[in-house]
């Protein structure tokens, strides 16, 4: 261990017994042989041992408090960030990809720009369809699970399963061939099962982003097809008893509510799963051109 100059200098300090130093000044007198002493001083000092810890210790610097940012959002609720997601999706336009590839952009369930639209009967059917499957599998989960989470969802005014069915037998009673669920809708409800029983807040995540994808773009398509294709007929599909907005923001308090209690790890997996959940509807969307 090094020590410094002034580590090693003796310090002054009292101790038991002290050493005492007497001077004096003496004269001798020819005439008068005589010894006396004209002045004592006493002094007690004490050489004491160097201190090694003395100035080798430097006092600990005080850590400054680094705070996280904040996701945008987070200060409204995990449905606000998760719309945000949403958005970013729908501003990168870009073509729908493979949910499976990460690396791929894709756009949100907007589906194609205008000018790539060629709606054909069969590509709504197949539409309807894969809808029908995935809306399903999300009410059949909330209803029948024993998860105290999901009874927060239950009978929210959303459900668009019914009212699919009853289109695909109007379009059956006018002699249509109704198709069976394709790939898109068959694996996002495989994926949507598998995850309701590994995470509720991840598979929440999906049943939220379902019913906002559809009312803020999926029944504006099922109009637009509609009235290009059917004459302009009214569909079930967006037949709601009450404004969807408001029963959507019912959903959403419930979903911010349990959010609260849910670690910031599960929240941005949350976030993951959004962008997920958009490429598999984006898939289901597209089989209106295929």
């Amino acid at each position: 261990m090094l020590l410094t100059a002034k580590a090693l200098q003796p310090q002054l300090c009292l101790s038991t017994p002290p050493t005492t130093i007497t001077t004096s000044t003496s004269s001798t007198s020819p005439s008068k042989n005589l010894n006396f002493i004209t002045n004592t001083r006493t002094f007690s000092l004490c050489l004491c041992a160097p201190n090694p810890n003395a100035s080798t210790t430097t006092p600990p610097l005080k850590k400054r408090n680094r705070y996280r940012r904040l996701y945008p959002g987070e200060t409204t609720g995990i449905t606000e960030e998760m719309r945000f997601v949403a958005m970013r999706l729908r501003n990168n336009n870009a073509t729908p990809k493979s949910p499976e590839n990460k690396e791929e952009e894709s756009s949100s369930s907007n589906g194609p720009a205008s000018d790539a639209w060629h709606p054909s009967v069969q590509g709504f059917l197949r539409y309807l369809v894969d809808s029908k499957l995935v809306f399903n599998t999300v009410e059949r989960i909330v209803d029948d699970s024993d998860h105290v989470s999901y009874a927060y969802f239950r009978k929210t005014g959303l459900e668009r399963s019914e009212g699919i069915a009853k289109d695909l037998e109007g379009f059956e009673q006018q002699g249509l061939a109704i198709p069976n669920p394709r790939s898109p809708g068959l694996t996002y409800a495989k994926y949507l099962e598998e995850l309701a029983e590994r995470s509720p807040p991840l598979f929440l995540s999906h049943f939220y982003n379902i019913y906002f994808s559809h009312i803020a773009g999926g029944q504006v398509i099922a109009k637009q097809v509609s009235q290009k294709i059917f004459e302009g007929k009214e569909l079930e599909l967006y037949r709601w008893e009450g404004d969807p907005a408001e029963l959507l923001k019912g959903v959403r308090e419930n979903l911010n509510m349990l959010a609260e209690h849910w670690p910031r790890d599960d929240k941005n997996k949350c976030l993951r799963e959004t962008t997920k959940s958009f490429r598999y509807l984006s898939q289901i969307v597209r089989l209106i051109i295929l």
